[in-house]
């Protein structure tokens, strides 16, 4: 009778042992899912110099672009290439949440529209899943090159944006 309680008591001690440790064993031998954001913006081209998006600016098919994380000394870069739209989507690896990273243009095939427009050659973006962002895309604000002439109509079109007094 004592071998029977002393059996039973052993079975739910091993059985208590295999549900507390099973699910551990399990997820724990499982590697970590890799963690990427794609890193999405816009490349346009100010066909009127006004260093911003207005009315007749243009979207540049092919231009590169790449994502930049520095820390300290260490600098990892991603690159990237515009579709026809004017838009890139740049995958990046790892989380980097020490570091400051920012979408930056490198160059334009457009040759009438190849200058970088001050304040739009890049754009600081957050890539680490510790800021209440649920989303793996991040998006960057719209990178900018410049005609060196802008369009004939173009001031007209700058009127809209003039302040009246």
């Amino acid at each position: 009778m004592a071998s029977s309680k002393f059996s039973l008591a052993f079975f739910f001690v091993i059985f208590f042992l295999v549900l507390c440790f099973l699910p551990a064993s399990v997820f724990g031998g499982r590697a970590a899912p890799a963690v990427r954001f794609t890193v999405q913006g816009r490349v346009f081209c100010d066909t009127c110099r006004a260093g911003f998006e207005t009315p007749a600016t243009t979207y540049i098919e092919g231009a590169k672009v790449k994502v930049e994380c520095k820390a300290g000394d260490k600098i990892c870069s991603y690159d990237g290439v515009t579709d026809n739209s004017g838009t890139f989507n740049i995958l990046v690896e790892d989380e980097h949440e020490h570091e400051i990273c920012e979408a930056m243009l490198v160059s334009s095939p457009d040759t009438e529209c190849k200058t970088e427009v001050p304040g739009r050659e890049k754009s600081r973006i957050v890539l680490s899943h510790n800021n209440g962002i649920s989303s793996d895309t991040r998006f960057a604000n719209a990178l900018g090159f410049q005609k060196d002439t802008p369009l004939a109509f173009c001031s007209e079109l700058m009127k809209i944006y003039s302040q009246d007094d």
